[in-house]
Order: structure tokens, then C-alpha cells, then sequence
């Protein structure tokens, strides 16, 4: 199978939500070279390999999401045998390029949501005004059954009391995932609980590849990838390694790799009946 792209997207360009171009068309995503920029190439090739040796990400004190020991470790595995995992079964500018009633009318029976960069800008506790429409016809079309799957927010480690997850229950209202490990680590097991069905009924969105592709790779939910909404305002280790994952992910679609077919849209034209232009609904 081949994942879908949007050809007018470029993964770390900050995004005001919606597709700039009226004429968006779906084409296999190992057909687009895909990078930050192509001016950042050299660094993002050096950032990639100071952090496969190392194993780690420079440590930042901001909401806990800067460090990731795990996610590191497994995108390095990834790095040497497993790129399919950290590709999307679709790659869009925004979640107002997705057909949300395609994708309940297909199977899928809820949305597992990122929340920075994907619904809000960074560490922001509003749904970006560009993407309200999208989020409530997602919420019309799968009857309510959405959540937040953050890794501060509703983490054992980070919230224990759930104060955060309740904050951002308050302000988005959406429900906030209580989950025991950062993604990509862990299983699907507290999602499911949430939405009474198994793991590949759902649809997982986010921005980055490195945690929410690979967490809905792995447990078998619909990858979906989004551009950032803004890239200002991230922290630096967050920002090193975005770069090194536009980089490898870029670098696995040149050499042909492919995201692992998803039982629900298991062909290229599946998935591109899930993909419509912001003005298409």
C-alpha cells in the first residue's frame, strides 16, 4: 500500500490550519520529498546523527514532552530496520483536509487527538479558530467520541492528580486520556477502555512521527499526520528533533518504504476517499 500526501505540503511548515491551494490532489507519499527545508538538510543530517549516538534529546524542564527516553530508543530501532512505522497512512495540512464522515462510514468509531500543534498552537488551551469547524464536524461525524492523548496532560508521571487533564477537559471540551507511558511507548489498552471498540477502529492525529505516527502505528490505529500549526514558541529539543524526523522520515520515502496497510483502507484509493479539499465537504 502507499501512503496518501497532499503535494502542497511541506511537513514542518507552520500551518494556520487550513490548505493554502484549492486544488490539493492525493498522490503516493514516497512520490514527495518531504522536509523542513531544504536549506536545513546538513544540519538535520548532523542533528540525526549526534542523536542516534547518543540516545537522547537535550532535557527541558517544559511540560515534560521535551524528553522522551523511550520514544528516542524506538526511533532509533526504527531508524535501523523499521522505517514503515513511522510513516502515515495519510499525511494532510490540517484536520480540515480530512472527510470525517468517510472515515465514520468506513469502520473508524472514534479520533485519538495530539493536542499541540495538531488542534492548538503550543502549549496553548484554545483549538486554533482555523480548525474549529473541522474538530466539530470530526465530533459530529464519530457522535462525540473524541479524546486527548497528551504526554503531559492526563500522564501518570507528569499529572498524577489529573489537574492538568482536568484543566484542559474545562477549556477544549474534549476529555483528556489518562495513560500510564508517553507515546510512542505503551499500548492502546487505555483507549480502548475509553472507546469500547479495539484499536483499529480509531483514527490517531497528530504532528509529530516520532510519538504519534509511531504510537498508532504500533497499535494499529490510522496514522494521520498534520503540519504544525506554528513552529514558534517550541522548545529547542522539541525543534531538534522534529528536524531529524522530517529528515529520516523524508529519507525513508526516497528509498521506497511504505506505511503498513491498514485493515480498513487497505489500497491507496481507501485512503484517498478520507482526504477532501477545505472546500469539499
Amino acid at each position: 500500500m502507499l501512503s496518501s500526501r497532499l503535494v502542497k505540503e511541506q511537513p514542518s511548515t507552520a500551518r494556520s490550519g487550513l490548505c493554502s491551494s484549492r486544488h490539493c490532489c492525493v498522490v503516493p507519499a514516497h512520490e514527495v520529498w518531504v522536509c523542513s527545508a531544504k536549506s536545513d538538510l546538513g544540519s538535520a543530517r548532523e542533528s540525526t546523527d549526534r542523536v542516534l549516538q547518543a540516545g537522547r534529546l537535550p532535557a527541558s524542564k517544559t511540560m515534560g514532552q521535551s524528553f522522551n527516553s523511550a520514544g528516542i530508543a524506538l526511533f532509533a530501532q526504527i531508524a535501523w530496520g523499521n522505517a514503515p512505522l513511522a510513516l502515515p497512512h495519510l499525511s494532510v495540512p490540517s484536520i480540515d483536509s480530512l472527510d470525517w464522515g468517510a472515515l465514520a462510514r468506513a469502520g473508524f468509531r472514534g479520533c485519538v487527538f495530539d493536542k499541540d500543534n495538531t488542534l492548538t498552537a503550543p502549549y496553548a488551551s484554545a483549538v486554533a479558530p482555523a480548525l474549529a469547524p473541522a474538530l466539530e464536524r470530526c465530533r459530529v461525524a464519530f457522535e462525540g467520541r473524541l479524546v486527548l492523548f497528551s504526554n503531559s496532560a492526563g500522564l501518570a508521571q507528569f499529572d498524577p492528580e489529573g489537574s492538568e487533564a482536568e484543566a484542559l477537559e474545562a477549556a477544549l471540551g474534549i476529555p483528556v486520556l489518562r495513560h500510564a507511558e508517553k507515546k510512542p511507548a505503551g499500548s492502546a489498552v487505555e483507549a480502548e477502555a475509553h472507546f469500547g471498540c479495539p484499536a483499529e477502529r480509531l483514527v490517531m492525529v497528530g504532528d509529530r512521527y516520532l510519538t504519534d505516527v509511531v504510537f498508532g502505528n504500533r497499535n494499529g490505529l490510522l496514522s494521520v499526520r498534520v503540519a504544525p500549526i506554528q513552529l514558534a514558541g517550541e522548545p529547542t529539543a522539541v525543534s531538534l528533533a522534529r528536524r531529524v524526523e522530517d529528515y529520516c522520515v523524508a529519507r525513508w520515502w526516497r528509498q521506497g518504504h511504505k506505511a503498513k496497510p491498514h485493515p480498513l483502507a487497505p489500497s491507496e484509493e481507501a485512503l484517498a476517499t478520507f482526504v477532501c479539499e477545505p472546500a469539499v465537504r
